[in-house]
């Protein structure tokens, strides 16, 4: 692993300790240490107990509104590392968890980590050919086996979605239109900041398209992950 590699991951890492210690400064922390204590005891295998364990491991607890977040680690089996935090957001973004965080971490990581591209794809598409767990919580779950809930996992042949449908390709000029936007922005930014007028305007205007790019991109997929029961169908007579 060379330095640049190195040092990426060291951002990632320092970027997610310092929102989770931000968050814990902000909000009462004791019923989560309860919440791991009622966790720790239940059976070994379970969910739960799992979680408990993971969390021990760590010196961690659970985080106010996000402790899903630690279910999904334990249940997709990646570790809480930087690589296996962003591993883990292109499984979630595969499966249908369609939200700015998602889209915001996985972006971030990608741009550090880009070594790691190919795995990436790999995690999204194992997360495409998987049931959606993103609703999934710790009160519903935590006394279920491990094990059992990851053989349930695999979405039946059935429903697993073709290869090359509308579908998939408005997701992948929407992704594609989120990427490009985003690089552009991030292109554009330095510039935005010279003293040239020549600088600002060169600058402002790709960087203004940019961000029509990753809005239109966003907007592209929330409309598709859209429950079909919510869209409105208009009827021409």
């Amino acid at each position: 692993m060379n330095l640049f590699q190195k040092t990426a991951r060291k951002i990632i890492k320092l970027s997610f300790d310092f929102s989770v210690s931000s968050i814990e400064r902000f909000n009462d922390m004791k019923p989560f240490r309860d919440k791991v204590s009622g966790l720790r005891n239940l059976e070994n295998g379970t969910l739960g107990k799992e979680i408990a364990d993971c969390l021990d491991c760590h010196r961690l607890t659970l985080v106010p509104g996000y402790e899903s977040h630690d279910l999904k680690h334990v249940l997709l089996d990646y570790k809480m590392t930087a690589e296996d935090e962003i591993r883990m957001q292109a499984f979630m973004l595969g499966n249908g968890n369609h939200t700015l965080p998602c889209f915001a971490i996985l972006i971030f990581g990608a741009i550090l980590l880009p070594d790691l591209w190919l795995t990436f794809y790999t995690d999204f598409k194992k997360g495409r050919n998987s049931i959606p767990v993103s609703g999934w919580n710790i009160e519903t779950h935590a006394q279920s086996n491990l094990e059992e809930l990851r053989l349930k996992l695999n979405k039946p042949e059935a429903m697993r979605p073709s290869v090359l449908n509308l579908k998939s390709i408005t997701k992948f000029g929407a992704f594609a239109s989120i990427t490009a936007g985003v690089f552009g922005m991030l292109f554009c930014l330095p510039f935005l900041f010279s003293s040239n007028l020549a600088d600002l305007v060169g600058a402002g205007f790709p960087f203004v398209g940019g961000a029509i790019l990753a809005v239109g991109g966003l907007l592209a997929l929330s409309n598709l992950s859209r429950p079909k029961e919510n869209q409105v169908v208009t009827v021409i007579k």
